[in-house]
C-alpha cells in the first residue's frame, strides 16, 4: 500500500476528509518552497500537491499561471522540484507528495527516467493534466513500476466510460474538477457536485477529491460534505502573493488551519469508499 493509500485509509477509518493543498514549486522563490511545504503540513495538510511550473499551463487560471511564470523566471525546473521533494522527505517521512503538472517536462526527461528519479526523491504520486487516460497505459505502468500512484482527472463532462478508464489506470485517488473552466474560477454548483460524486465513487472504487473553485472554509465544508478530499490551490497562491515575506509562512499556516477546522466539523460521508 502506498503512502497516499495509507493516508486515506487512516482518514477514512476516523471519518475525516483529506485536505490537499496545492502550491507551485519555486514560488515565490525556491528558498521559501520548503518552508511553505512545512507550513501546509503544520496547518493540517494530508497530501501536498506540488506544482511543477510550466510555460503553458492550459488548465490553470491566472493566479497559478503567475506563480508558474515567477518560478520559471527564478530558474525552477523539474530536477530542482525533485531536489525540493528530497529535502522535504528527509525531514517528513509521512506526508504524501503528489507532483502536478504537464507532459512536456516529463517527456523531455523521459518517462522511465522521470519515474525512477521521482521515486528516488520521495514522490508518492503524479498527476499530469495533459495525459488523457486513453493514451496513458505506458505512463501508468511506468509509475506503478516505481511505486508511484498515477492520479487522473475527471470533469463534469466525463462519461461513465471515462470513469472506468481512470479506475483501471489510476490509483491513490481521483481528482474531480468541480467546474467547467480553469483553476480559481468561481460559481460552484454544489448540487451538481453532490450528484456526481456518488456516481464516480461507485465506478472508480477509490477516494474522490474535488478541486477548482474552492476558496474558503464555507466552500470547503460544503464540498467536504460529499467528497473524500478537498483540494485548494489558487487561494493558497493568493495568500502567498498578498503576504509580506516575513509573514507568509504564518499566514499560510493560519489559512490552512481554518480550512482544516471546517472539515473536521463534518459528519462521515455517507457512501464513501471506506
Amino acid at each position: 500500500m502506498s503512502r497516499i493509500q495509507n493516508r486515506f485509509a487512516r482518514l477514512q477509518a476516523s471519518g475525516r476528509r483529506a485536505l490537499i493543498p496545492f502550491m507551485t514549486a519555486g514560488f515565490p522563490d525556491a528558498a521559501l518552497t520548503l518552508s511553505l511545504m512545512r507550513a501546509l503540513v503544520a496547518g493540517g495538510a494530508d497530501v501536498i500537491e506540488l506544482g511543477v511550473p510550466f510555460s503553458d499551463p492550459m488548465a490553470d487560471g491566472p493566479t497559478i499561471q503567475r506563480a508558474s511564470e515567477a518560478a520559471l523566471a527564478g530558474g525552477m525546473s523539474l530536477r530542482k522540484v525533485l531536489d525540493i521533494v528530497r529535502a522535504f522527505r528527509a525531514e517528513d517521512g509521512d506526508t504524501p507528495v503528489v507532483l502536478m503538472g504537464y507532459a512536456n517536462p516529463i517527456e523531455a526527461m523521459g518517462v522511465d527516467a522521470f519515474a525512477a528519479a521521482a521515486s528516488d526523491a520521495g514522490v508518492d504520486g503524479v498527476l499530469v493534466v495533459d495525459y488523457p487516460p486513453q493514451e496513458s497505459e505506458a505512463f501508468s505502468a511506468a509509475m506503478r513500476a516505481n511505486r508511484l500512484d498515477p492520479i487522473f482527472l475527471l470533469a463534469p463532462t466525463s462519461t461513465e466510460k471515462r470513469f472506468a478508464e481512470v479506475a483501471t489506470l489510476g490509483s491513490g485517488y481521483i481528482y474531480y474538477v468541480s467546474l467547467k473552466g480553469v483553476t480559481g474560477a468561481g460559481n460552484l454548483d454544489f448540487d451538481e457536485i453532490a450528484r456526481r460524486i456518488p456516481q464516480i465513487r461507485a465506478v472508480v472504487g477509490m477516494p474522490v477529491g474535488v478541486g477548482f473553485g474552492i476558496r474558503d472554509a464555507d466552500s470547503a465544508r460544503r464540498i467536504g460534505a460529499v467528497a473524500d478530499a478537498v483540494v485548494i490551490g489558487s487561494r493558497i497562491i493568493e495568500e502567498i502573493e498578498q503576504s509580506p515575506r516575513d509573514a507568509v509562512v504564518a499566514n499560510v499556516t493560519a489559512f490552512m488551519r481554518d480550512i482544516r477546522q471546517a472539515l473536521d466539523t463534518l459528519e462521515p460521508v455517507q457512501g464513501a469508499t471506506r
